[in-house]
């Protein structure tokens, strides 16, 4: 899943998994700042909630892992772009594991080009998702969607507000429908309804 930044690439995955097939997990990995083998192995172990340490070596490690993915589940590594290729290496690795049974979703603004820094892994995606600008024509029908604060307000009202400052840009949506929100709650507090 990729895109310019701001574009909804996280909100769509997170809906999207609302509609996991039955028996199937979802899990977010966190992407480290600066991140290593090491401590993508880590975050993928933290993700997933494994009980008890650490194990204090990397086969051990990738063991219980490798374990734990046995199970169906849909592995979403945000930000991916950030990641070297030793990392998206290691990633490849727990697809490639015979005793694993995950989808692997990385998501971010660049991740294309991250992906495209180790081919052997690229080969293996079954769909690439760009998530562009919001056209006007889909603006109310998403946005209303997203909130229901926006399905009071007329189409055209909603055309005017993403020309006048969302500029097609999810993120702006978001971050309006909070402030929309507060604004709504003071109100609620100071008139006490």
């Amino acid at each position: 899943m990729f895109g310019d930044p701001g574009r909804g690439k996280t909100a769509a995955v997170r809906m999207a998994l609302g509609d996991v097939p039955p028996g199937w997990k979802a899990t977010w990995v966190p992407v480290p700042v600066r991140p290593s083998v090491a401590g993508m192995r880590r975050a993928v172990f933290d993700a997933l909630a494994l009980a008890g340490r650490f194990p204090h070596t990397s086969a051990l490690a990738d063991a219980v892992v490798a374990e734990a993915l046995g199970e169906a589940r849909v592995l979403v590594v945000d930000e991916a772009q950030r990641l070297p290729v030793p990392c998206l290496e290691y990633l490849q690795s727990l697809w490639d594991h015979p005793g694993t049974r995950i989808t692997l979703v990385l998501c971010g603004a660049g991740s294309e080009r991250a992906l495209s820094r180790l081919p052997q892994l690229a080969s293996r995606i079954g769909a690439w998702q760009e998530v562009p600008r919001l056209t006007g024509a889909e603006v109310a029908a998403v946005v209303t969607g997203f909130h229901p604060l926006w399905r009071t307000v007329p189409a055209p009202d909603l055309t005017w507000i993403d020309w006048s400052c969302a500029h097609g840009t999810f993120r702006t949506w978001a971050v309006l429908s909070l402030i929309s929100m507060s604004i709504h709650i003071s109100r609620c507090d100071v008139t006490g309804t």
